[in-house]
């Protein structure tokens, strides 16, 4: 399959899809490519990379059905030609002694894989989408790319969790007034299933630099709630020199804010006023 051939459709039609061909993936692309064999018949033929190939035969049935694809469609093809590609590489790899042809045919289907890569990401490579430009960045290391999310953040035109996450890392290094502000941002803005708890280890480290100690105990208190990591009490208690009064309290706090995040209501929350008016 060539990359021309590789068009793309809105997130709504793609669900009215899987509503249409059930739940189960396997009869969903076996129904796609009897019924759309160009979007199939490059790929590797026996059960290697199943989920990736499942999910790049998705992507690509959502994407034949819709004339004016968006970049945010195009970002999520790159990713999971990418996903197939890699994985379908490490299968190139494995010999098969009783039917050598699967090994051929993995091996054909990596080659082609990775040429459909390397074109869409050619001619994706100067566009002025957020989505696309995010993916040269973070993927590429375009610094051209790069600079154009940083401009579009700037005209606050960033409302993705994942792209504010990445600029919140990158401000980390060199501006920690605005990788804080980001942060507290995506409390806001995430939602239950995009919340990443790593988030509140950036802030934890970024009250750590600002030597506000209590906000680094609270944010790492709240991480451990939210995950299985741990941290050591004694190293915990020395943030507030022992004070056992402030160690409840900001405990008490830590697990407000987890519950509130949790149930998806943080931005009318009480928690959040408190810890805006004392950012």
């Amino acid at each position: 399959m060539r990359i021309n051939f590789v068009i793309i459709t809105p997130l709504l039609s793609l669900l009215a899809i899987l509503g249409l061909f059930g739940c189960d993936n396997a009869v969903n692309t076996d129904t796609i490519c009897k019924n759309n064999p160009e979007l199939c018949d490059d790929l590797h033929r026996d059960s290697w990379c199943r989920y990736e190939k499942s999910d790049l035969i998705q992507k690509r049935y959502a994407i034949k059905n819709t004339a004016a694809p968006s970049g945010k469609q195009i970002y999520q093809l790159l990713i999971n030609l990418e996903n197939y590609n890699k994985c379908i590489e490490l299968a190139a790899g494995v010999q098969h002694i009783l039917h050598p042809e699967r090994t051929n045919d993995r091996v054909r289907a990596f080659g082609i894989s990775a040429q459909d890569l390397a074109e869409l990401r050619d001619s994706t490579k100067n566009s002025t989408d957020l989505y696309l430009s995010f993916y040269h960045w973070i993927r590429l290391g375009d610094q051209q790319a790069q600079a154009r999310v940083i401009k579009m953040e700037r005209a606050s035109e960033v409302k993705d969790p994942l792209i504010l996450a990445h600029l919140a890392s990158y401000y980390q290094k060199t501006d920690l007034n605005k990788a804080k502000s980001l942060y507290l941002a995506l409390l806001d803005v995430a939602t239950g299933e995009e919340f990443d708890p790593n988030w509140l280890l950036g802030l934890a480290s970024i009250y750590r630099e600002e030597n506000n100690l209590e906000k680094t105990y609270l944010f790492s208190k709240a991480n451990v709630l939210m995950t299985s990591n741990t941290a050591s009490a004694d190293k915990m208690s020395a943030l507030v020199n022992g004070d056992t009064k402030l160690e409840a309290l900001l405990t008490e706090q830590a697990e407000t804010l987890v519950n509130h995040l949790n149930k998806g209501d943080y931005t009318s929350s009480e928690i959040r006023q408190q810890l805006n008016r004392a950012n």
